[in-house]
C-alpha cells in the first residue's frame, strides 16, 4: 500500500501494488504521475521492505526507514493500510523519521547472509552437542565407560564411527545399545558437518573483511567476526551516517542523561543494535586485557572516582568513534 503526499502534506493519491519486481516498477511510475519523487518512507527496510528499498534507492529515491507508528494518531483515526501508508509519508515529511535505509547492494549484504547462516549453524551444532551428551547420560554403563574421559573432539570422532553400524541393522533385530550407538554416530556426524560449514563461513567472512575493510582489522580488539558485526550495522552505504554521535546511538553506546537534583550522571543507552553493542563490549574488554593505553586509562579514571561500569561505557563510546571514522572512509557497495 502506497500513498503520495505533496510538500504541504496533502494526500494526492493512494493505491495498492503487488510486492514483486513489476509491482515496484508500477508503484514508482504511478507515484511520478503526481510529480517528482524525492523521498520515500518504507516500513521495515531491513525485512519485508528490503526489496522495495533497494529498488527505490537504485532509482535515485532517498529512502527513509519508518519503524514506529504514531500511536496517538492511530488511536484518534483508527488503523488501516491506507492510513499507515499516509502516516509513513507524513513521518518523512515532518522529519520525525530520519534514519536513511541501508542500501543492501554490496559486500555487507553478502556478509549479512553468511553471518545469518553461521549463527543458525552454531545454534544447531550446540543443540546437537547437548543432545549427544544427554544420550550418553542414559546410555549403557559399558558404553559410558568406553567414552568417559574423552575430550570433545575425540568423543565426536569416536561416536562418528558408530554410525557405520546402521548398515548392518535389520528391522526388528536392533537392541537398545545398538540404537544408542547409531544415535550417537548420527549426532556426531551432524556435529562434524555443521563444524565444517562454520569453518567455511568463517573463511568467507574473513576474506570479505580483508578485501573491503582491512583497516578495521588493524584496530586493537577487532577481529573478523567483530568487524563483520559492525559493518552490518553500518550497511553498504556508510555515507548515510551523519556523525559519530549518530553511529554511537545506532550501536546503543551513546550516553543518556539520568540526573535528579544535585546528582548528575549518565547511563548506557539501552536501545540501538544489540549485536553492535555486544561487539563494542568485546572490543572494550579485549583492550582492558591486552592494551597498555587502555589499562593506563582505566587506572586513571578509577583514581578519579569512576566506577568500572562507567569506564567501560566510556571505552565503548571511544571504540564507536574510532570505528566510525574508519568506516566513513569506505565505499562498500556498488553505486549507480
Amino acid at each position: 500500500m502506497a500513498a503520495v503526499l505533496s510538500v504541504t502534506g496533502a494526500v494526492l493519491a493512494t493505491d495498492e501494488f503487488p510486492a514483486t519486481a513489476a509491482g515496484y516498477r508500477d508503484l514508482l511510475k504511478w507515484a511520478r504521475k503526481s510529480g517528482v519523487v524525492r523521498r520515500a518512507g518504507v516500513e521495515g527496510t531491513g525485512s519485508y521492505g528490503a526489496s522495495l528499498s533497494r529498488y527505490l534507492l537504485a532509482q535515485g529515491v532517498d529512502v527513509v526507514d519508518v519503524n514506529r507508528v504514531d500511536r496517538a494518531d492511530r488511536r484518534r483515526r483508527g488503523k488501516s493500510d491506507p492510513l499507515d501508508a499516509q502516516n509513513a509519508a507524513r513521518a518523512v515529511l515532518s522529519g520525525r523519521a530520519r534514519a536513511r535505509a541501508k542500501a543492501g547492494d554490496g559486500p555487507v549484504q553478502i556478509a549479512r547472509m553468511y553471518k545469518l547462516t553461521k549463527a543458525s549453524a552454531v545454534k544447531a551444532r550446540t543443540q546437537a552437542i547437548n543432545q549427544l551428551k544427554a544420550v550418553l547420560i542414559t546410555a549403557d554403563p559399558a558404553l559410558r565407560e568406553e567414552l568417559t574421559g574423552l575430550g570433545n573432539a575425540e568423543l565426536f570422532r569416536t561416536c562418528a564411527d558408530f554410525a557405520d553400524l546402521s548398515s548392518h541393522a535389520e528391522a526388528g533385530e536392533e537392541s537398545v545399545l545398538q540404537a544408542t550407538r547409531i544415535t550417537l554416530g548420527l549426532l556426531a556426524g551432524r556435529i562434524g558437518q555443521l563444524s565444517e560449514q562454520i569453518r567455511e563461513l568463517d573463511a568467507r567472512l574473513a576474506r570479505l573483511v580483508d578485501s573491503h575493510a582491512p583497516q578495521l582489522l588493524d584496530v586493537v580488539g577487532i577481529g573478523p567476526d567483530t568487524a563483520v558485526t559492525l559493518l552490518i550495522t553500518v550497511g553498504d552505504n556508510p555515507e548515510r551516517l551523519d556523525s559519530e554521535a549518530s553511529f554511537a546511538a545506532l550501536c546503543g553506546v551513546s550516553p543518556v542523561k539520568r540526573s535528579s537534583g544535585r546528582r548528575q550522571f549518565r547511563r548506557l543507552n539501552r536501545s540501538g543494535d544489540r549485536q553492535a553493542t555486544a561487539a563494542l563490549h568485546r572490543i572494550a574488554f579485549t583492550r582492558l586485557r591486552v592494551d597498555p593505553r587502555t589499562q593506563d586509562y582505566y587506572e586513571r579514571r578509577i583514581k578519579e572516582g569512576k566506577t568500572r561500569r562507567e569506564i567501560v561505557r566510556c571505552l565503548k563510546r571511544y571504540a564507536a568513534r574510532e570505528v566510525f571514522h574508519l568506516v566513513k572512509q569506505l565505499q562498500l557497495g556498488p553505486r549507480s
